[in-house]
C-alpha cells in the first residue's frame, strides 16, 4: 500500500507542476506578445498593512458600466484611442463584429464588483513614491479578451517604477 501511496504522491506532484508552468508559460507570452493597452485608474488607498505596500487597483472605465446589467461572466467592448488609451463602449454580444479601434476584455462580475484581471500592484517596501502618480494600468491584452497587467504608468505615459541603478 505504501508503494501506491508513494506513487500517487508522486503523479499528483508532478501533475501540479506541469500545470503551474503551463500557466507560467501562458501568462509570459501574454507579456511578450499581447497589444498593450492602458486603462486609466481611478483613486484608491495604498496602502495595507497585512499585505505591505501595493497599489489596489480599480479602473476608471468601469465607472460608466452599469454593473446592474452585466452578467457574472462576460466581455466588455473596449475603444482605443491614438494612445490606445482604452474606454468603456458597451457590452460585447457573442458574435458580433469589433471596428479596428475597438477590443474585448473579459470581466468578471463577484458580488457588486467588476473585475477586469489583476486587481493589485505590489512594489517592494520603501517604493510606494514611484508610483503615487499611476494613472494608467498597462495591460497586455490578448486576443481571447484575457489580460495581464505589466506595469504602471503616469499621466503622459511614462513608465513608473525605480531608477534602473536601484533595481540592480
Amino acid at each position: 500500500m505504501k508503494r501506491w501511496q508513494s506513487i500517487s504522491l508522486g503523479v499528483i506532484t508532478l501533475l501540479v507542476l506541469v500545470v503551474a508552468n503551463l500557466l507560467i508559460f501562458q501568462k509570459e507570452r501574454l507579456l511578450a506578445s499581447g497589444q498593450t493597452i492602458f486603462l486609466e485608474l481611478a483613486p484608491v488607498d495604498p496602502r495595507s498593512l497585512i499585505q505591505g505596500d501595493y497599489m489596489a487597483l480599480r479602473y476608471g472605465t468601469l465607472q460608466t458600466v452599469n454593473t446592474d446589467e452585466l452578467a457574472s461572466d462576460g466581455y466588455l467592448v473596449l475603444k482605443l484611442d491614438e494612445r490606445n488609451i482604452a474606454t468603456f463602449d458597451r457590452v460585447y454580444q457573442p458574435g458580433e463584429t469589433l471596428a479596428p479601434d475597438e477590443r474585448i476584455i473579459r470581466y468578471r462580475k463577484r458580488s457588486w464588483d467588476v473585475r477586469l484581471g489583476a486587481e493589485s500592484f505590489f512594489f517592494q517596501e520603501g517604493h510606494a513614491d514611484y508610483y503615487s502618480n499611476a494613472r494608467y494600468a498597462e495591460l497586455r491584452l490578448a486576443e481571447s479578451g484575457e489580460t495581464v497587467l505589466a506595469g504602471l504608468r503616469g499621466e503622459e505615459l511614462e513608465a513608473l517604477g525605480p531608477p534602473a541603478e536601484i533595481n540592480n
